[in-house]
């Protein structure tokens, strides 16, 4: 019992998967029917946020979505949601040019103390859409870490179409009783009667809810344009019969139940499954909690588009009683990040100016100008360095920013080659307020950048056009180098700090700090290597793989 006074404990949040269904939608499209899109916005702070979106569905008024929401639940507090439809009728990343099929808002305790939640779709009006509804089911995550990655392959299955052969997918569903439960459906594989489907993976409290013994079953489809996917047949299995995969393929005939009252029989087709194993996967508090340090380095724009410092219309003007766009973004960002960092001392660099005592451009300066030591303390260190700097440079240009993605590349090339294994990951934020002068050597310093243990934020101060900064943003696809080369990963995060300037405290390092985590996870994750020291897994599951062990860094 925790002594008299003393504040209350604090409930660790439960991860909670929301799974999305709705019946009876709005048919918006002349010649088929709506392709619907669920996007799912929580409330914080007096403001409505994206948190995630379904994949979209084609011809449909009867979605069942695969891809599910995950959500941190607090008992203590009113986590309000808003579920919004809408028929996909472009290409955009926006939604909102698409048309609307309904809404409802209720709250995250509302699911998960009902399990299954159904309620009327609403149009903007607050009238009824149609007879449109949406169903969510909550389901705690318990086992988050352990995933079970699959392959499937079939052959044989039975043409469904006249023209041309079957466009099969398959559907799995865990059975709970009465009821059966979506956890995956694969992508579709065009005119193919033998197709091997793409390797996938489930979480393991998803596919069987832990119990290996559950039954699961599996459905093939012959996927139609319209909308009208033609069964081809089905199986029924378990996970413990599946993990016998992990030494040899295992076969499962696809069975139609309507066929199979016939004599000759024999089956539709046979479904294999190629491999499994199960793979824990660690989250980002693994890391963090085995001390795992983020290295926190900001760089600041310091070219002549950003105006006049002593004039009140410079993005740079210093006003004692209100910090300008630039420190605010610095100090959102910094405050949240300077935790995970324990000795707190943070470099920080300039770009786009002419610097004491020679005056020259430099596109990678210290801003306390201390070459051999460009480290600030803390935030607040961050912010005097910067308001110092501004006093004794030359605002300039141009807006190159290849040069501060490579200094800090070299710090987190360096780490990778240290092979210490998971202690050090490297955040740089980058300030700037225009276009982008060095775009080529910008996209290659980031596709070199995302096979480190580094990612990258970027805030766009004032009201420029800000184009370039959504092309390295890999969120509507992935940023090529000149040269045609991917990325490996993800690892760019923009946003304009004009949509926060109403916006309450936190929001913005709520935003940009969003994908962090998992860039952190997935580049730790796809060497193999551990939360240093690694923790052992709380049971061991059939079909587990013991984590291999990390390639030699490349010298």
């Amino acid at each position: 019992m925790p002594p008299i006074g003393a504040p209350p404990p604090v409930n660790p949040a439960s991860k909670v998967e929301l799974r999305v269904s709705c019946a009876s939608l709005l048919d918006k499209d002349a010649l088929s029917k709506s392709d619907p899109i669920c996007r799912l916005k929580m409330f914080q702070g007096g403001h409505w946020y994206e948190t995630g979106r379904t994949e979209h569905i084609m011809n449909t008024l009867n979605p069942t979505f695969a891809r599910p929401f995950t959500v941190d639940y607090y008992f203590e507090e009113v986590q309000k949601m808003r579920f919004e439809v809408f028929d996909i009728d472009n290409a955009t990343a926006t939604l909102d040019d698409d048309d609307f099929l309904g809404y409802m808002e209720c709250t995250l305790g509302q699911v998960v103390s009902n399990k299954t939640y159904t309620q009327p779709l609403l149009l903007k009006e607050g009238k009824r859409a149609g007879k449109g509804s949406i169903t969510v089911t909550a389901e705690e995550l318990a086992g988050t870490s352990e995933h079970v990655h699959l392959t499937f392959f079939a052959r044989k299955l039975d043409n469904k179409d006249f023209f041309s052969k079957s466009d099969p997918y398959l559907e799995i569903y865990r059975c709970d009783y009465a009821s059966q439960q979506m956890v995956y459906r694969t992508e579709v594989v065009k005119n193919n009667l033998n197709p091997k489907w793409k390797p996938f993976k489930v979480n393991m409290q998803t596919l069987c809810d832990r119990d290996f013994d559950k039954k699961l079953l599996f459905k093939c489809y012959d996927w139609d344009s319209d909308g009208s996917h033609d069964f081809i047949g089905q199986f029924e299995t378990t996970y413990r019969q599946m993990s016998q995969a992990v030494g040899s393929p295992v076969e499962y005939p696809c069975i139609n139940p309507k066929k199979a009252k016939k004599k000759s029989y024999k089956n539709s087709g046979v479904i294999t499954l190629q491999s499994l194993k199960v793979v824990k996967e660690y989250s980002f508090l693994d890391y963090i909690m085995a001390g795992c340090q983020i290295n926190f380095t900001v760089g600041v724009d310091f070219t002549a588009s950003n105006g006049d410092p002593r004039q009140t219309t410079s993005l740079h003007y210093i006003n004692p009683y209100a910090p300008n766009e630039y420190t605010k973004a610095l100090i959102a960002v910094g405050e949240v990040v300077q935790d995970y960092d324990s000795d707190k001392l943070f470099p920080a660099l300039g770009f786009g100016a002419k610097i004491p005592p020679h005056f020259q451009v430099s596109h990678e300066f210290p801003l306390n100008f201390n070459v051999q030591n460009p480290f600030c303390a803390g935030v607040q260190g961050i912010v005097e360095a910067y308001q110092n700097a501004l006093r004794q440079v030359q605002l300039y240009g141009p807006t190159n920013i290849a040069p501060i993605i490579k200094h800090v590349a070299r710090f987190a090339q360096a780490e990778q080659q240290k092979g210490g294994g998971a202690q050090n990951y490297y955040v740089l934020l980058l300030l700037t307020d225009g276009v982008i002068t060095d775009m080529a050597d910008t996209r290659e310093a980031i596709v070199r950048a995302s096979h480190l243990p580094m990612s990258i934020i970027i805030v766009g101060v004032g009201d420029a056009d800000f184009t370039d900064m959504e092309v390295l943003d890999g969120d509507d696809g992935l940023l090529k180098s000149p040269r045609g080369e991917p990325v490996k990963r993800d690892i760019v995060q923009f946003v304009p700090f004009r949509q926060f300037k109403t916006a309450p405290a936190g929001a913005l390092s709520k935003h940009v700090l969003a994908e962090v985590p998992t860039q952190l996870t997935q580049y730790f994750g796809s060497l193999n290597i551990p939360p240093n020291p690694p923790k052992a897994a709380p049971f061991q599951v059939p079909g587990t793989v013991p984590p291999e062990a990390p390639a030699p860094p490349q010298q």
